[in-house]
């Protein structure tokens, strides 16, 4: 029996995670508390919330666990340097410092970050170091449902693997084999990210949102599959890969590419951040999305040799590609696939507390639970209608109390029939960079314009990115071909046949802003160039707030399914407390805000029309 607390820290995504007896008590991202997207400071108030939730104190941990070796990820670094030289002097005598002074003395920071939580005795303090892809292994399988499967994990880079083959077999894990540094499926996705003008770590997804408006039968995209092909990756039948690393500078230098070797292999630049979009764009993160995808398939397939297992259990920044997932779940290799949904390096946190819960202390693993221990991955702070109507007072906000939440849910869901867009605050707060449904920006998936208005007026991003479906997971088979629940978003399906629309005959010769308005289906906004969706399953167990909304809307409208998207806009990370909604729902055109059983409308609120006194600047992401 024991109480333990995980940590990542120092590279992104920052995390605090707490474990009692195997029960996932408590985790969440520090950016949440800091505003800060993508903080890679020590989580000082995340640590904080863990264990004001969980009612323990520093002192009664058994273990405080970090989500890697950084003495083995130094090891690399220095190895790295010396295999290049003298390329990359110059990073080098950059970070020599930095790893002096801070990394190589984790053990000294994160003990002065934890006094900084409140007093405890250091002596008696156990700190522990498990593998980076130990940690995102443990995220996976220990929640999941399996008492054993395979486990595949896949990333930029831990210490030196970048992706490994797993055994889960009841309390252990048991690495089967491992790719190295500098060959990486995570590092190659995020230089493609990096060339098409995002951010790399946390652009990625816009990559995946931008490949189906490539053309699939066109010369070019074919094109641009085979250059990939036969100049940068080498994709081995075992699914491991060789990258040319004249192509790359991430190894030691200070930038993801070789810019001018990427420019004059695909014919086009470098674009900027924020650069116009064109056709052939597309079309490369067409090609790169379908490598990625072949890669995935072929290391599933190794997976199930050297395991044999019927079941897979994924984690890894690279997990979280939910195409590819898609692609994964309709190949049948695996009878059974469950993806962890925090599974970028914020989960590592809890996968570092887990690991040391049954690989250190060998605790034995009760019966898996069904679906998973993640509780719907709902484990972040929740707050009070007091909480709440300190922040009404505060702002002189006007809004309306329902004492039924029955009545609050058919008044909403008469509103979202009404085309208009509701920002959705209840219960605990999510774990992970999806929105499930507790902190979610909410509309209806009939309206044909709400994808541009959703882009352009809410969310303040780039017009192409897609929205997802939340569907009663009793009705999913109405709408999409999926067979599998997909509880945390992270598996893409087709939109039924059936409500397709038909599409003209130069559909495919179509440039992206023209594809983009021409309606596809009777869920235009949810439903994806190709037909695809980014489905998540609401289920009766895990979210029976949400469930009831999206059932009130069904039996008004007959349709149980709305469009779902993260309680933010873009650079922001998703809000935490009713401040954090009540300003994003003032600067922007949201129309209502609930807040638990409490309903504001935009329209009487003070200075509802001046956004910039309520916009905050963050930075684009």
């Amino acid at each position: 029996m024991s109480i333990i607390l995980g940590i990542s820290a120092f590279y992104h995504d920052s995390a605090a995670a707490i474990v009692h007896n195997g029960e996932i008590i408590a985790a969440a991202q520090e950016e949440r508390f800091t505003r800060k997207k993508h903080t890679p400071d020590f989580p000082l108030r995340a640590i904080k919330y863990c264990l004001e939730e969980s009612g323990f104190t520093i002192d009664e941990l058994d273990a405080v666990v970090f989500y890697d070796k950084p003495l083995l990820k130094f090891e690399r670094l220095l190895e790295t340097y010396y295999a290049f030289s003298p390329k990359g002097l110059r990073q080098f005598i950059l970070s020599m410092p930095i790893w002096l002074k801070e990394k190589m003395f984790l053990k000294r920071i994160l003990l002065e970050g934890l006094k900084d939580v409140e007093k405890f005795d250091s002596k008696k303090l156990k700190l522990l170091f498990p593998e980076h892809h130990v940690s995102h292994a443990s995220s996976t399988f220990y929640p999941s449902p399996f008492k054993e499967s395979a486990i595949l994990t896949i990333d930029g880079v831990g210490e030196w693997a970048t992706a490994t083959i797993s055994l889960g077999q009841g309390n252990k894990i048991r690495v089967l084999k491992e790719m190295r540094f500098p060959h990486s499926v995570g590092l190659l996705y995020s230089a493609f990210t990096y060339f098409l003008g995002f951010r790399v770590n946390s652009g990625e997804y816009k990559l995946m949102g931008l490949a189906p408006y490539g053309n699939p039968l066109s010369e070019e995209t074919i094109k641009f599959i085979n250059l990939i092909k036969e100049n940068i990756v080498n994709i081995k039948e075992d699914g491991s890969i060789w990258l040319d690393q004249d192509y790359f500078d991430y190894a030691v230098g200070l930038k993801m590419i070789n810019e001018n070797k990427w420019e004059n292999l695909f014919g086009f630049k470098t674009v900027k951040p924020d650069g116009e979009i064109m056709q052939h764009h597309c079309n490369l993160a067409l090609a790169i999305q379908q490598v990625t995808e072949e890669i995935v398939i072929k290391m599933a397939k190794e997976a199930k040799r050297v395991t044999g297992s019927d079941y897979l259990c994924l984690s890894g920044g690279v997990a979280l590609n939910c195409v590819a997932n898609g692609k994964l779940l309709k190949s049948n290799i695996f009878k059974e696939i469950y993806i962890q949904p925090a599974s970028g390096d914020a989960g590592g946190a809890l996968g570092a507390a887990l690991a040391a819960q049954y690989m250190y202390f060998g605790q034995e693993r009760n019966n898996p639970t069904s679906p998973d221990s993640m509780k719907g991955s709902y484990l972040g702070p929740e707050f009070s209608d007091k909480e709440a109507l300190i922040c009404f007072k505060k702002y002189k906000a006007v809004f309306n109390h329902f004492d039924s939440f029955d009545d609050l849910c058919k008044n909403v869901a008469a509103l979202i029939d009404k085309a208009n867009v509701v920002g959705w605050f209840q219960g605990r707060m999510e774990f992970g960079p999806r929105a499930l449904g507790n902190r979610s920006i909410i509309a209806d998936a009939r309206n044909l314009e709400m994808q541009k208005k959703l882009n352009l007026k809410i969310k303040y991003r780039e017009g192409f990115r897609p929205f997802a479906p939340s569907v009663l997971a009793e009705d999913v088979k109405n709408y999409f071909d999926l067979d599998s629940p997909s509880p945390y978003m992270l598996l893409v399906s087709d939109v039924k046949e059936s409500r397709r629309k038909s599409l003209p005959e130069n559909y495919n010769e179509l440039n992206l802003w023209e594809k983009l308005y021409i309606e596809r289906s009777d869920l235009q906004p949810i439903t994806h160039l190709d037909f695809s969706a980014r489905v998540q399953t609401v289920h009766k167990e895990s979210n029976i707030k949400y469930w009831k909304l999206i059932n009130s809307f069904k039996e008004l409208t007959g349709y149980s399914v709305l469009v779902n998207t993260s309680f933010n806009v873009r650079g922001e990370p998703i809000v935490c407390t009713p401040e954090d909604a009540f300003r994003c729902f003032m600067s922007t055109e949201m129309d209502y805000l609930v807040i638990n059983n409490f309903v504001l409308e935009k329209r009487k609120q003070l200075d509802w029309e001046n956004k910039e006194k309520w916009l905050t600047n963050f930075k684009k992401d």
